[in-house]
């Protein structure tokens, strides 16, 4: 028998060990299509630094982040007091190597 229409249905989501610790990033540059966003999460340390992640989304899904991002910061600052924004980087130019 088919569930109802109104119960959410339970996703399961496999992740393995490497995508569960987790990537530190201090820098992201963001670039986008008319499809795309594309989020590239950055260790800078100079003189070097090193790409750690890639995320390729639509714009809807940009859009629901943001929207999760804002009320997830302010349900922090409830918390644990205003966050200070970090002083912004050095405009360096980065270039990429493989």
């Amino acid at each position: 028998m088919p569930e109802p229409q109104n119960q959410p249905q339970q996703l399961q989501v496999n992740a393995d060990a490497e995508i569960l610790k987790g990537r530190y990033a201090n820098a992201l540059q963001i670039s986008h299509a008319p499809e795309e966003f594309v989020l590239d999460f950055f260790l800078l340390h100079p003189p070097a630094g090193q790409q750690v992640a890639r995320i390729i989304t639509s714009p809807g899904h940009v859009k629901r982040i943001i929207a999760a991002l804002t009320d997830n910061l302010k349900k922090y600052e409830a918390q644990f007091g205003e966050v200070k924004p970090a002083d912004e980087p050095r405009r360096e130019p980065m270039g990429f190597h493989k």
